[in-house]
């Protein structure tokens, strides 16, 4: 990496840039292992290389769902609003066990701590449930990517909120009008949206918000579904 792409970036996250993900083939299975900074390069991602990740989305109990502002020192759309958290899970035992999506699940108990500060007792694996997965092929910009088979996770819950300010730059309870206020401004150039939050936007989350607290009909742990953005 050279020090022009990296400048933006403070020491913790190109640091996490060697974390190694889980590599998969277009049916999610497993077939090796690659850093988080080699998985994001458009160089690697047009060869076909994949990994899995996934974005939760997190209400409360008023039906307001927490966005996050991404930290402008962040590798992949800094500064965008997303969702509630967003991530990988890593290439170690715990975090790619399948059964339940236990493996990913781990996952995003271990970042909603690291970027919300939300205490390990108040989010137990029960609360996070896996709703399905989406596959999606993004070109960024000219160097970085996303090609990734994403897990949409879902929780509602009050919780106590930490923000890390080395992962976020901010955060929000939102309604349903707000959000497709900002998804709006976002359209038009006015705040920057992460690229997978509006693939979800656009095909799941406001069905699955008009459904709230019972969104068992959106489960689908069989099908894959595939968008691309290119």
């Amino acid at each position: 990496m050279s020090k022009s792409e990296q400048k933006h970036m403070d020491q913790n996250q190109i640091k996490r840039l060697e974390e190694m993900c889980i590599v998969v083939d277009e049916n999610d299975l497993v077939i090796g292992s690659e850093t988080k900074w080699n998985c994001h390069l458009n160089e690697n991602i047009e060869k076909g290389l994949i990994h899995r990740g996934f974005s939760v989305l997190f209400f409360n109990t008023e039906n307001k769902l927490l966005l996050q502002q991404r930290a402008d020192t962040k590798h992949i759309c800094p500064g965008s609003f997303t969702d509630s958290c967003s991530s990988h899970p890593l290439y170690k035992p715990l975090e790619m066990e399948e059964t339940n999506a236990l493996g990913i699940r781990r996952a995003a108990q271990r970042r909603l701590q690291a970027e919300l500060g939300i205490p390990l007792e108040q989010v137990s694996l029960d609360d996070i449930s896996f709703v399905r997965r989406l596959h999606y092929k993004i070109k960024l910009n000219e160097v970085y990517g996303e090609h990734e088979i994403g897990y949409l996770l879902f929780m509602r819950k009050d919780v106590t909120l930490n923000p890390n300010s080395r992962e976020l730059k901010g955060y929000c309870y939102l309604t349903k009008e707000e959000v497709k206020e900002l998804l709006e401004k976002g359209a038009k150039g006015e705040v920057k949206i992460s690229d997978w939050f509006k693939i979800i936007a656009e095909n799941i989350l406001f069905q699955l918000w008009d459904s709230l607290p019972d969104i068992t009909q959106f489960f689908d742990h069989e099908k894959i579904y595939r968008y691309e953005k290119i």
